[in-house]
């Protein structure tokens, strides 16, 4: 009886022990005002989410099309890194994407058969070097920025910068169940 009671007990405070360690806790990065860094927070942890479902993903399963109307995975991450980088010029700049600007991303934030044909036969890894590329400047840009900008109303609209970036985050994690569904469908 002893011997299940330690036993017993042993198992608990190893429980306990790794549920502490797998505590997720939302905090501000250093560097970040509260709220700012909150939303750095949330966009990282999407971000590596998505990184962890795909990083491992072969050739074909990066270029898999669930049916004729979808998208492939390596295509949704590109449509991630596409808005993302929208929400750049929306908030940072006030303004649309220019000329160059959508000949480089429209491809990615349409989606689409045009997307389909463009984005295959590149492994995972070039669609997060370029989403890498993009949240590295989203986070530079928001270290310069305060709650007080990110509380303040996009200019002739009635959007906030706080609601254009939790759209951003959200949007990533509509994707997220996106590409879960499509890598639950894989060929096995």
């Amino acid at each position: 009886m002893k011997t299940i009671k330690i036993f017993t007990l042993s198992i608990l405070c190893l429980v306990l022990i790794q549920t502490k360690l797998k505590a997720q806790v939302i905090e501000p990065p250093k560097g970040y005002s509260h709220d700012i860094g909150n939303m750095v927070a949330m966009l990282d942890d999407v971000k590596g989410r998505i990184h962890r479902i795909t990083m491992n993903m072969t050739q074909d399963q990066a270029d898999f099309l669930l049916d004729e109307n979808a998208n492939r995975i390596g295509a949704m991450i590109m449509h991630l890194a596409s808005t993302e980088k929208f929400y750049q010029v929306f908030t940072f700049e006030n303004r649309e994407f220019n000329e160059a600007e959508e000949e480089k991303w429209m491809t990615g934030l349409m989606l689409g058969e045009d997307a389909r044909n463009e984005f295959q036969g590149k492994p995972i890894s070039y669609y997060f070097e370029i989403w890498d590329e993009v949240r590295a400047r989203t986070k530079e840009l928001l270290k310069d920025k305060d709650d007080k900008w990110l509380s303040s109303k996009r200019e002739g609209t009635d959007m906030n910068n706080y609601w254009a970036w939790y759209h951003v985050m959200e949007h990533q994690s509509n994707h997220m169940g996106q590409i879960a569904l499509i890598r639950s469908r894989l060929p096995q």
